[in-house]
């Protein structure tokens, strides 16, 4: 049996709108609204949805750069949902996260080579020679020998994306939370990041949580696949399942516009229509029903329950 290495549970992370005279909310942004998946050691995991589905809070909250509302974290069988930030420091030499803006995740007033070092030696690596070692090391890695002793500003955006998965992987992490690592890239560049991620995974046994938009990319990368809507995953699957015979309509509305994404069949594109539902307010019931060909009253009244519709494909739909 394979081992998780990430289990969530019920994982919600409301906003504040709205709070009364004591401070307290009376109205919340529902940005992850019961979310449940796992992560296997070695796997890689795609997460896609609409802009505003939850997907980067998602990740945030996970690597707990924002403090879960509710629900359970477990990272390499520790619980770590209540684990206060200053007790962190061992998850975050496991668990690390790639952001999509690489400039701005990297201090312009240091050498590369030394913001790295400063993360080895707050993670206990005290000899400097040891440290310049393991830098050496990792820009071997990554594909940029000799550039250690550069600033940000020197490297184009695809070497700059580069140096910051140097710098995740500089403590051995078993995790990468990687939030939309590459659309701020041109497409060439593109392709060179993601076969260096694929590299790595496969040289150290890395697992991902590939959070992105762009559904050619999670097809090529991903192992399995959650679609996520308005803060809750709707159907999760093995990716080249979910791509061949997505089940939600959600999914198969997703999947449609994206020439070239399913078995080869040419499809028709399914629009849309209306905008998606605050998630201050969101409808009762399913959350998509407002949008959905196929409600019925029953998806108004009653939030559907997850299905399983064999070889770890779940679907949350009432057409089921």
């Amino acid at each position: 049996m394979t081992a998780k290495v990430l289990e969530v549970q019920n994982l919600k992370k409301y906003f504040p709108v709205k709070t009364n005279l004591f401070g307290r909310g009376t109205e919340f942004v529902k940005a992850v609204d019961g979310v449940d998946f796992h992560i296997n050691s070695g796997e890689i995991l795609g997460l896609v949805g609409e802009s505003g589905s939850g997907k980067t809070t998602t990740g945030r909250t996970i690597i707990r750069l924002l403090d879960p509302t509710e629900g359970e974290i477990i990272f390499d069988g520790q619980d770590i949902t209540n684990t206060r930030k200053k007790d962190l420091r061992k998850t975050y030499e496991q668990m690390q996260l790639v952001f999509q803006d690489p400039f701005a995740s990297l201090n312009p007033r240091k050498k590369v080579g030394n913001a790295i070092e400063e993360v080895l030696y707050v993670h206990g690596m005290k000899d400097r020679a040891q440290r310049r070692e393991r830098v050496f090391e990792l820009f071997d890695m990554v594909g940029l020998r000799g550039e250690e002793d550069k600033y940000p500003h020197e490297f184009s955006g695809g070497q700059r994306q580069r140096v910051v998965i140097a710098r995740a992987l500089a403590v051995d992490p078993k995790l990468i939370i990687c939030d939309e690592p590459v659309s701020a890239l041109d497409v060439s560049i593109q392709a060179q990041i993601i076969n260096l991620l694929m590299s790595l995974k496969n040289r150290l046994g890395l697992s991902y949580l590939f959070i992105s938009h762009d559904l050619r990319v999670v097809k090529y990368m991903s192992d399995r696949v959650a679609v996520m809507y308005l803060g809750k995953i709707v159907e999760i699957a093995p990716a080249e399942e979910l791509f061949k015979n997505p089940a939600h309509p959600y999914s198969k509305a997703l999947l449609s516009v994206v020439s070239g994404a399913g078995s080869g069949r040419k499809k028709k594109k399914i629009i849309l229509e209306g905008e998606v539902p605050s998630p201050v307010d969101p409808p009762s019931g399913c959350r998509f029903r407002t949008r959905c060909k196929y409600a019925t009253e029953l998806c108004s009244e009653i939030e559907p329950q997850t299905k399983c519709l064999g070889d770890e494909h779940y679907v949350s739909c009432h057409l089921y």
